[in-house]
């Protein structure tokens, strides 16, 4: 196998650059990692770059929010009421959470005031982007076996259980 097509095992060696919303950015080391395209999701621009790539083939890519942790959105910035909220947790800069009529409730803080709290409801990672270096390193194709295992392992991450 010489190019990568679906449902063949690729192994990629990458460094990962995290953008977060404010500009900042975090370098992780190198690491290497094997899936199966098409069966164990990854990010779509990902994909796309790898389709019929070759061992050896070295590329850059920006992966966008919405295909990590989605965008950051301003309209889940919310003004609350304090009244009922523990009050040692509402600090500016933590998550706040806790269990409300059985639901679990999480938020940012971002502003204490004097009766209520401005706070973000976006998930924690919201707005965050990625920027890729990958270098194929492998290519092989994956026997039935291993693609049922793999669509059985991303089934069970997708409803929760993985």
């Amino acid at each position: 196998m010489n190019h990568v097509t679906k449902d063949c095992a690729v192994r990629i060696a990458f460094t990962l650059t995290s953008e977060l919303p404010d500009g900042t950015t975090k370098k992780r080391p190198e690491e290497t990692v094997e899936f199966i395209l098409g069966v164990e999701p990854q990010p779509p621009t990902l994909e796309n770059a790898l389709k019929g790539a070759q061992v050896g083939q070295h590329f850059s890519l920006k992966i966008p929010p919405e295909e990590l942790y989605g965008e950051h959105d301003p309209e889940l910035i919310r003004e609350i009421p304090k009244k009922g909220l523990i009050k040692q947790r509402v600090k500016e800069g933590v998550y706040y959470r806790q269990m409300k009529m059985g639901t679990l409730v999480g938020f940012k803080v971002l502003e204490v005031r004097p009766e209520t709290v401005l706070a973000d409801f976006n998930p924690p990672m919201a707005g965050i982007s990625a920027h890729m270096d990958v270098r194929i390193t492998g290519i092989r194709e994956a026997d039935e076996s291993e693609i049922a295992a793999a669509r059985e392992t991303s089934m069970k991450k997708r409803i929760g259980c993985g």
